[in-house]
């Protein structure tokens, strides 16, 4: 591998786990979330400092060109993130649906309970003006 592609994927890879850490920082990432991406960083870092691991992987895919191993290996990180995110976008989701029929059902509730109320109240103010 050329030296400075080298010296590229381990400067990207670093700057996204520097990123990460800095939105984990700000509370805009939660820490939960992060595992992943500072795994990917940390599997891109080793790949482009260990020359012969990143050599030999490439020779099991059947990549002729090493550092093209290392954008495959960076898309199938990025794909594992995809799907990890759209398990749990899909897991909020549903939460979301349950919770907006639990609010839907305490609406009802609610609304009967002010009916009876209602009706008590006018009852008892009837009974009173007869008295």
């Amino acid at each position: 591998m050329n030296m400075r592609i080298q010296i590229i994927a381990i400067a990207g890879s670093l700057l996204i786990a520097g990123f990460i850490f800095e939105l984990i920082r700000k509370r805009k990432l939660l820490e939960r979330y992060s595992l992943l991406w500072f795994g990917s960083a940390l599997v891109m870092v080793i790949l482009s400092i260990w020359r012969g691991l990143l050599d030999k992987a490439a020779a099991l895919m059947g990549v002729y060109y090493a550092p093209s191993a290392l954008f495959i290996v960076a898309l199938g990180c990025g794909v594992v993130l995809f799907v990890h995110f759209t398990i749990v976008i899909s897991g909020l989701s549903e939460q979301n649906k349950v919770l907006a029929q639990e609010v839907g059902l305490l609406r009802e509730e609610l609304a009967c309970l002010r009916e009876i109320v209602g009706q008590g109240a006018s009852a008892r103010g009837g009974a009173e003006g007869e008295a």
